[in-house]
């Protein structure tokens, strides 16, 4: 059995009285901050509509965590800088403000979902639940966005689309050489759109993609998904399209030019 940390430090001369600091409770955590994400989580409702955007095909008599809880516990786990799905393994199952994160409380016997179920329920995901997650997050962002400027005129909102490269160091899926960035790497497509006015860049459609990717791979079909949804959001404004030269291409030309409409 480990050894219960019983320290005790005594602070002094920084208040009328000691200020005592006990470190022997025995429910404990340092990522208390995740409260007030749980709290943001709830008003926007992401997690459940990432959850709702992913389809369950476990048998649900076999099932001791929700697709949501999943969800919520990997989010708030990244979010707290656990980015390895090994990191639950050690002390994420059972930390109590995790817990709480998920809906448990925080003194519940039961556990969070291990690394094995976490890695599991990752590779499980088809293209179709990711996509129709991407949708969410991009939803959602214009939705606030929205929100934000109900009663303001809006008169001109762009669109800017730009291949970021990511380079790797392993064996990862999809990593290839890029001549252009000179390295192994993984080449996102990264669309986000801005107020005119604002400095500020809203991301709306990050899309990951192998590296040796052409520039304008997948422009075509980010732009037909994205555009409608800020054009049913701000009918009346301008939507400019801003793109770099790695997007000259025919194909891309012809789809601006059919479907430019003034706008």
């Amino acid at each position: 059995m480990a050894k219960k940390n019983t320290q005790t430090v005594v602070l002094k001369g920084i208040a009328d009285r000691p200020v005592v600091m006990d470190f022997n409770r025995p429910a404990q955590s340092s990522d208390g901050g995740l409260v007030l994400l749980k709290s943001l989580d709830e008003r926007l409702g992401l997690s459940k509509r990432l959850a709702a955007a992913i389809y369950d095909r476990r048998q649900q008599g076999k099932v001791d965590h929700t697709v949501h809880a999943l969800v919520q516990e990997r989010i708030f786990a990244i979010a707290a800088g656990y980015a390895d799905c090994n990191d639950v393994t050690n002390h994420l199952a059972v930390d109590p403000v995790m817990k709480m994160m998920c809906d448990l409380a925080p003194s519940a016997e039961k556990s969070l979902a291990s690394q094995p179920t976490l890695s599991r329920f990752e590779n499980s995901l088809s293209r179709t639940a990711l996509m129709r997650m991407a949708y969410v997050l991009g939803r959602l962002v214009i939705e606030q966005q929205r929100r934000k400027h109900e009663g303001k005129k809006v008169h001109r909102i762009f669109v800017d689309m730009d291949p970021v490269d990511d380079l790797t160091h392993g064996s990862q899926q999809m990593t290839f050489f890029n001549t252009y960035y000179g390295g192994w790497c993984y080449l996102p497509m990264v669309t986000t759109i801005q107020f005119e006015g604002e400095p500020s860049q809203r991301l709306v459609a990050p899309v990951l993609r192998p590296g040796n990717s052409k520039g304008f791979k997948g422009a075509i079909a980010i732009l037909k998904r994205v555009i409608p949804e800020v054009r049913k959001a701000f009918p009346k404004a301008q939507i400019v399209v801003r793109l770099d030269g790695g997007f000259a291409a025919p194909e891309v030309f012809d789809w601006k030019r059919h479907n430019s409409g003034g706008n």
